[in-house]
C-alpha cells in the first residue's frame, strides 16, 4: 500500500503514543529526582552526548535514504509492469491472426486465444502480488501495535484470500492444477505463456517475427519478477537497523542527564531576577526533552517502517491496486463490459492497497 496524503498531525500522534508517554514518564522521574532528592552531581556534559546525538542522526539518516531507495525501486520496478502489462495486452490482440496460419482460425477461436493468453497474464499477476505479500522472517514491523492497528483498517486484499481462489477465474482446471503444484507459481505462470505461443506459432497463428517480440516481453517480465523479488527476499541488512535502533536508545535514555542539569542550572540564574519562575524552571525540561526524543525516536522508526516496501504496512507499493488497474485496462480494451470486470480495490483513509 501506499500513503497519497501525509498523515495528519492526530495520526501522527496516535502513531506514536506509546512512545511518547514513555518519554513522559522518563524525564518527569528524572526532573523528580532532581527536585526532590538533590542530585545536581549526577549530569553528563553536553560535548560527548552531542557527538553521540551527531552520530545517531547519522545512521537515522543513512536508514532512512536506504528504506526510502528500496521504495522508490519498488515503485519503479511496478511501474514497468504496468507498462509491460499493457504492451503485453496490445502484442497479443494484434499479433494472433489467420495470415499465416496452417488452419484457418474462426474469429471466436481467434478471442478465445486473445483471452487465455490476457487472462493468464492476470493470473501471473495475481500470483506475483499474493508473493510480494507473502510474511518474511525479517518483517518485524507490522508486528508493533500501531502498525497493527493501521493494519486492521488497511487491510491489503492478499490477507483475506488464497493465491488458489485469485487464481481460479483466470485459469483452466489444468493450468491452475500445474502452477499450484510450484513453489514459485509466478514463473510456473510465465512458462505456461512461453508454451502456449510456441503452439500458435507452430500452427502459424502467430508469425514467426510476432513470436519473437512476444518472447521478448516474456523476458521483460521475469526480469520485472526478479528484481521484484530481489528485494522482498533481500532484508534490509540487519546490523545497520538493529545497531541503529540500540544507539537511538542510548541516546535518548542519556539525554535527560544532560538536558535537565542545564536546565537546573539555567533557573538558578533566572532565580535571581524571579525568584518564583526560576524555583521551577527546570520543569520546562519535560516538553523539550519529550520533543527531541520523539523527534529522533519517529525518524528512526519511519526508516524501519519503509525497509520491507511489500511487508503489508500503510506505506507500501501498492502493488494490488497496481495490479487491479492493470486487469480493469486488459480487459476493458478487449471489449468486456463494465459489469463483468471487478471493482477497483478500496481507497481507505488516503491510502491505496
Amino acid at each position: 500500500m501506499y500513503t497519497q496524503k501525509v498523515f495528519k498531525a492526530k495520526d501522527m500522534a496516535k502513531w506514536t503514543r506509546y512512545e511518547t508517554s514513555l518519554f513522559l514518564i522518563i524525564i518527569v522521574v528524572v526532573v523528580g529526582a532532581y527536585e526532590f532528592f538533590d542530585l545536581g552531581w549526577l549530569k553528563i556534559p553536553w560535548t560527548p552526548l552531542a557527538l553521540i546525538g551527531t552520530a545517531v542522526a547519522f545512521v537515522i539518516g543513512f536508514q532512512n535514504n536506504s528504506a526510502y531507495g528500496r521504495i522508490w525501486e519498488a515503485r519503479k520496478i511496478w511501474g514497468g509492469i504496468v507498462n509491460t502489462s499493457r504492451t503485453f495486452g496490445m502484442f497479443v490482440q494484434d499479433m494472433l491472426s489467420n495470415e499465416h496460419a496452417s488452419v484457418k482460425l474462426s474469429d471466436q477461436e481467434l478471442r478465445h486465444e486473445i483471452k487465455t493468453l490476457t487472462y493468464r497474464h492476470i493470473a501471473w499477476m495475481t500470483a506475483l502480488r499474493h508473493a510480494m505479500r507473502a510474511p518474511k522472517p525479517w518483517e518485524t514491523a507490522i508486528q508493533e501495535k500501531t502498525n497493527r492497528e493501521w493494519t486492521e483498517i488497511i487491510r491489503p486484499p492478499e490477507r483475506d484470500s488464497t493465491v488458489e481462489n485469485d487464481m481460479k477465474p483466470y485459469l483452466s482446471e489444468e493450468d491452475l492444477e500445474y502452477v499450484m503444484g510450484k513453489n514459485n507459481k509466478q514463473t510456473a505462470v510465465l512458462y505456461l505463456q512461453s508454451h502456449h505461443l510456441r503452439r500458435l506459432k507452430e500452427s502459424g497463428v502467430v508469425w514467426e517475427f510476432s513470436f519473437l517480440e512476444l518472447e521478448g516481453v516474456l523476458q521483460e517480465l521475469f526480469t520485472l519478477q526478479g528484481k521484484s523479488e530481489r528485494i522482498k527476499n533481500f532484508p534490509y541488512p540487519r546490523h545497520f537497523a538493529s545497531l541503529n535502533h540500540y544507539f537511538m536508545w542510548v541516546f535518548v535514555m542519556l539525554l535527560p542527564l544532560a538536558i535537565v542539569p542545564q536546565f537546573h542550572d539555567i533557573g538558578k540564574e533566572v532565580s535571581e531576577n524571579y525568584p518564583a519562575f526560576g524555583r521551577y524552571f527546570m520543569w520546562l525540561s519535560i516538553p523539550f526533552y519529550v520533543a527531541v526524543a520523539w523527534v529522533f525516536h519517529t525518524m528512526e522508526r519511519i526508516g524501519r517502517t519503509g525497509e520491507n516496501p511489500f511487508e503489508g504496512s500503510a506505506n507500501d507499493v501498492p502493488i494490488s491496486t497496481i495490479a487491479r488497474g492493470i486487469e480493469i485496462d486488459l480487459r476493458q480494451n478487449m471489449g468486456e463490459p463494465d459489469s463483468e470486470i471487478p471493482e477497483q480495490f478500496p481507497v481507505m483513509y488516503d491510502t491505496q492497497m
